[in-house]
């Protein structure tokens, strides 16, 4: 079981970045959640198997088609668990 915080930095916002993630994250069995920060930025926490983990952070660098991501920077996180993945508003 891995779990990492998340800054997806680049133009996130308002390109269905949130609603793909979770589509993303619940086919993985990934729980977390998902948000837009106030700077422009989305903010996440994900858990689940090390390698569906690994495979949303490689999704998270290119995300949905209209987004154009510059940077994600992960942090690994430990004693973290969740029991769905949501989107928080």
């Amino acid at each position: 079981m891995q779990t990492v915080h998340l800054m997806i930095k680049g133009n996130v916002q308002g390109v269905f970045y949130r609603a793909s993630a979770k589509e993303v994250a619940e086919k993985l069995s990934i729980t977390g959640w998902i948000k837009n920060t106030i700077n422009g930025e989305v903010e996440a926490m994900a858990s689940g198997d090390t390698k569906a983990v690994q495979e949303f952070i490689n999704w998270c660098k290119k995300g949905p088609s209209k987004a154009i991501v510059k940077e994600v920077v992960v942090t690994e996180k430990e004693g973290v668990s969740f029991n769905e993945f949501s989107i928080i508003r």
